[in-house]
């Protein structure tokens, strides 16, 4: 099972790439979406046997975050039937902030790198292999590229040189820490046989520490860098806002999930050889930095996609520092990736109805939407809750838990300057998204007409799970969650 489930991607994007039509393409990726969800389900009931010799191996950590990635796949690929539908449309299309006329790129490279993309995220969260894992990455880097590329015109060109450069010397830096890993476990008489977690953490007591300690800062910096901690997450606001709305919810709900596992598995190697202090320190010191840029950004932010790329800066500093503080805090970052995902993903997704109609991403000029869009507008409006920590969302059960934890454990300045991030974010978040939701409809903008099934429908489902995980959280979820947040417990 564990070795179909990067295959079946691949192999839909080779046939994404043959098929004649864009409309079987666009019903390929539903279907591609469904069959891989299936099986990542599946692991649920029946945990698979490893795969390719030991290189794909599900661990709870894992089987987390590849279940969100392949359920936020699903999710864009229903709603890529009608954004694809629309976009096709009209083979030349103007750029609405310069004027100068683009045309996109083929629909069926596209659909082919989206695959591509989904297959390099399973092997990057089925495997305890760190260079596997590098390999998996930068397979994300590659096949995202032209994802972010897809309206050809200067700005999203811009986009993605950034984002190639800046990740690709953060996947420098992780190639780096893991050469140091290697060298902290050389042994010339019983050399470890693979880099793998089964092979590394039963030495890892044993380890040299001044190499380990290296290796950390090396692979935090580097894997730190595509996750959009601060400050290496100058990529993240170009691309997330340049990219189709459905890629920016993938970039922020799924890849940033994959960068963060990178640095989980590092923790994870430090963690039994007595460095977890070491460790905490760090993650808490960029987590803060991360959530304290986000807020001086996001005030007066005029451009709402913008505003929401910071928000995914905000909350990846949130879960490093769930687990830099440990305890309770790391099942609390554990719970917060799975609401994260669930609701950013559906925010980015609403993004894209009401770029759709009122073509331009300012704040200012995005106004009326619950006249033109009412049923974007309420969702636009619950999502804005559920990201800021609101009742009766997931997200304020896991940052409650959290700051519980820091209380607990004695964090009093660190739980201080997180409170007061998270109330400037959600002053500056609440005026953008109040401005938008209310207000007479511009004359320029014309009445869309009835909401289309398929751009809300995913979005509806997402908010929907975000909903429910903060009224109930399942046994089975909860288990997952609890030996996640054991295996980076920073007590070893």
């Amino acid at each position: 099972m564990l070795a179909a489930l990067p295959l079946i991607p691949l192999l839909a994007g080779l046939m994404a790439l043959a098929l004649p039509a864009d409309g079987p393409r666009r019903w390929l990726l539903v279907v591609v979406g469904c069959l891989h969800l299936t099986l990542v389900g599946t692991t649920w009931v029946h945990p698979p046997a490893p795969a390719y010799g030991g290189l794909l191996e599900l661990d709870p950590l894992g089987q987390l975050f590849l279940t969100l990635a392949s359920l936020l796949f699903t999710a864009a690929a229903f709603y890529a039937v009608g954004y694809l539908r629309h976009e096709g449309a009209v083979h030349e299309k103007r750029d609405f902030q310069d004027g100068a006329t683009f045309v996109n790129a083929p629909e069926r490279v596209f659909s082919l790198c989206l695959c591509l993309f989904l297959a390099a995220m399973t092997v990057v969260c089925a495997t305890r292999n760190l260079s596997v894992l590098w390999v998996g990455i930068e397979a994300t880097t590659l096949s995202s590229a032209p994802l972010i590329y897809f309206h050809r015109h200067r700005r999203s060109l811009e986009a993605t040189w950034k984002y190639l450069v800046i990740c690709s010397v953060g996947i420098a830096l992780a190639l780096l820490g893991n050469i140091l890993v290697s060298v902290a476990f050389y042994d010339p008489v019983a050399p470890a046989a693979s880099m793998d977690l089964a092979e590394l953490l039963p030495l890892a007591p044993g380890a040299a520490k001044p190499w380990l300690r290296a290796a950390f800062i090396f692979l935090l910096v580097g894997y730190g860098s595509k996750m959009g901690l601060a400050p290496m997450h100058n990529w993240l606001p170009d691309a997330h806002s340049q990219s189709p709305s459905l890629v920016s919810a993938l970039l922020s709900g799924a890849l940033l999930n994959c960068a963060f596992l990178g640095i989980l598995r590092a923790v994870q190697i430090l963690s039994p050889a007595g460095l977890g202090a070491f460790c905490g320190e760090l993650l808490v010191l960029f987590g803060l930095i991360s959530m304290v840029t986000a807020a001086v950004f996001i005030v007066g932010l005029g451009d709402y996609k913008r505003m929401l790329a910071y928000s995914s800066v905000e909350h990846m500093g949130i879960l490093a520092l769930g687990v830099g503080i440990g305890g309770g805090a790391a099942f609390g970052a554990m719970l917060h990736a799975v609401n994260h995902s669930l609701t950013k993903g559906a925010l980015f997704l609403i993004s894209g109805n009401i770029l759709a109609v009122y073509h331009t991403r300012s704040c200012h000029d995005a106004r009326g939407v619950s006249r033109a869009l009412p049923i974007t507008a309420a969702l636009w409006t619950a999502g804005f809750l559920a990201i800021c920590g609101s009742p009766p969302f997931g997200l304020f059960v896991s940052e409650l838990a959290i700051l519980r934890a820091m209380f607990a454990g004695g964090h009093g300045l660190a739980a201080t300057v997180y409170v007061v991030a998270l109330a400037v974010i959600f002053v500056g978040m609440a005026t953008s998204v109040c401005r938008m939701v209310q207000g007479p409809l511009p004359p320029a903008v014309r009445h869309p007409g009835p909401e289309r099934v398929l751009s809300v429908a995913s979005p509806l489902a997402l908010l929907a799970a975000a909903l429910t995980l903060g009224l109930y959280v399942p046994k089975g979820l909860a288990d997952v969650l609890a030996r996640a947040a054991a295996a980076v417990s920073l007590g070893g």
